[in-house]
């Protein structure tokens, strides 16, 4: 039952007097739930709970805190058509996308737990003492990863569930050992606090601390901004825009202990399309990148917002391939009128800009809070004075780039900020005509793909979702996969302690039985 409060660790609390609604935006109406927003002292009572349950918690074995995980994935699937139903109402977003991001949360969960009950995330490395080494002796080292402390994590507009309140983030700060507190956001308050009713449960079930979780209600910018402010936070975890994700980055670097603030902010994931693949398969890339565009109307970070390509007969061809494809793809319902209103304008602006031709735009009528896809082209040269052209539209547009030569497109490459993706489309054995241009898009992206479309990512070890700034805040961290607990730990070492007051992952016996690094070698060995 969605009741509007906030969750204070596992006590619902409404104290506050700022109320407002979730919106349906396929209905066109509000939704019927009056959500509270998290008062002063709620957001400071979240923040103390979560700072003494962080003791506690480091306590948890890595198997008691997989068991936890393990227990909110089971939770949120017993939640069933209510959680279905108040996410749809929520973001207009159909059902099967609904169940296909409940999976994919369910999933990340439980591949967290897996990493914890095998054990070796924590990086162990041993270097052991030789006392009678000259000139001087060496002492015993280990070094292992320690939780940072207690992580906010900022609910995300485009994943209800995947990228927020039990999200990535989330899943990934309580594997590290750190509580969290979730900043609700404000579209779907109410499949929030369904997903954090499933964590609270889960926390009360397997005997976590009481804090290890909160979720706090907002429906502006004050609450988050208290939260990062906050001394007793240790780091932040955000989706979102780039105004967004630099603001929370700014009060970080201000306050007197500056804390780590990993955003990722978007992105225009360029795609190039070399000459031949053009050639040969212009009409099946056309319909391949139309549907890449406007799927989920726009609204996934790996949206390809700008293809590039040579300009001749061939990328005439498709750009024209590209337009007919576009506009036979019917309009879908965007999460907000919000979004629709700022897709609209930043659209608007990217047409009124000089030297920019619309090559297709959807016409017809549309219901309320839908998108009209577009599609639009311009020059090289123009697009390299015009930086404006280089912003990303968030929704179904997309810009074609016709480059007059090689180098003219490994210049853009170069002149583009910081991308999630970059995508070669190439025939068999072209790309190798082309070092330098895929070199160029490697210091850009955080992924670079091969014959494919960015949308879609995979949640596994080896996928990198981040890139240079501003697609993300640090580059050398993925926000997907288990790779991202990394961001939420720091390397801590312990020099000639006693073997009995070491960590369990650092004693002599191993009684874990995990991998580490024994003065140079990996192995599972006791010493």
């Amino acid at each position: 039952m969605i009741t509007g409060k906030n969750y204070v660790g596992n006590r619902l609390a409404g104290n506050g007097t700022k109320t407002y609604t979730t919106f349906n935006p396929l209905l066109n109406i509000e939704n019927e739930n009056e959500f509270v927003e998290a008062s002063t002292e709620e957001i400071n009572e979240a923040v103390f709970l979560a700072s003494d349950a962080y003791i506690a918690y480091n306590q948890k074995s890595g198997k008691e805190k997989a068991a936890f995980l393990n227990a909110i994935a089971d939770n949120i699937l017993a939640l069933d058509d209510t959680l279905i139903q108040t996410y749809c109402s929520e973001s207009g977003l159909p059902e099967g996308r609904a169940k296909g991001e409940r999976g994919r949360t369910m999933g990340q969960l439980r591949a967290f737990a897996a990493l914890l009950d095998e054990g070796s995330w924590v990086d162990a490395t041993i270097d052991t003492a030789i006392p009678d080494r000259s000139p001087a002796p060496k002492p015993d080292l280990r070094k292992m990863l320690v939780p940072l402390g207690p992580v906010v994590v900022f609910g995300a507009s485009n994943f209800p569930l995947a990228f927020s309140t039990a999200g990535g983030d989330t899943a990934a700060a309580l594997a590290a050992g750190c509580p969290v507190i979730v900043k609700s956001h404000p579209m779907h308050a109410g499949t929030g606090e369904l997903v954090a009713s499933a964590i609270i449960k889960a926390a009360e079930a397997t005997g976590m601390p009481n804090g290890v979780f909160s979720n706090l209600n907002s429906s502006g910018i004050e609450v988050g901004v208290q939260l990062v402010k906050h001394p007793q936070v240790k780091a932040v975890g955000f989706t979102g825009s780039i105004v967004g994700g630099r603001a929370l980055f700014d009060l970080a670097a201000q306050r007197d202990e500056p804390i780590p603030v990993f955003a990722e902010m978007g992105s225009i994931n360029p795609v190039i399309i070399l000459p031949e693949a053009l050639r040969n398969r212009a009409v099946e890339l056309a319909k391949t990148y139309a549907g890449s565009i406007t799927v989920g109307s726009g609204q996934f970070c790996t949206n390809p917002g700008l293809l590039l390509g040579i300009a001749g007969e061939s990328l005439t061809q498709f750009v024209q391939n590209l337009s007919d494809e576009i506009v036979r793809i019917e309009p879908s319902c965007m999460l907000h009128p919000k979004i629709v209103g700022a897709y609209e304008k930043n659209k608007q602006t990217a047409i009124d800009q000089s030297g920019l031709v619309v090559a297709a735009d959807y016409g017809s009528e549309v219901n309320v809070n839908y998108a009209r896809q577009a599609v639009v082209t311009v020059e090289g040269k123009t697009f390299l004075e015009n930086t404006k052209l280089h912003h990303e539209v968030f929704g179904p547009f997309s810009m074609v780039v016709q480059c007059k030569d090689a180098a003219e497109l490994q210049e853009i490459i170069n002149n583009l900020e910081g991308q999630l993706t970059g995508t070669i489309i190439s025939d068999t054995n072209e790309i190798a005509k082309y070092p330098q241009v895929i070199t160029a898009l490697q210091n850009r992206v955080g992924r670079i793909i091969f014959n494919g479309v960015p949308t879609g990512v995979e949640v596994c070890p080896s996928m990198q979702h981040g890139g240079p700034y501003p697609a993300s805040t640090d580059s050398r961290f993925t926000a997907v996969g288990t790779q991202s607990i990394k961001r939420w730990v720091r390397p801590f070492s312990f020099q000639n302690w006693p073997d009995d007051l070491l960590p369990n992952e650092l004693k002599n016996a191993n009684p874990l039985a995990i991998n580490r690094s024994v003065n140079g070698k990996l192995n599972s060995d006791a010493i």
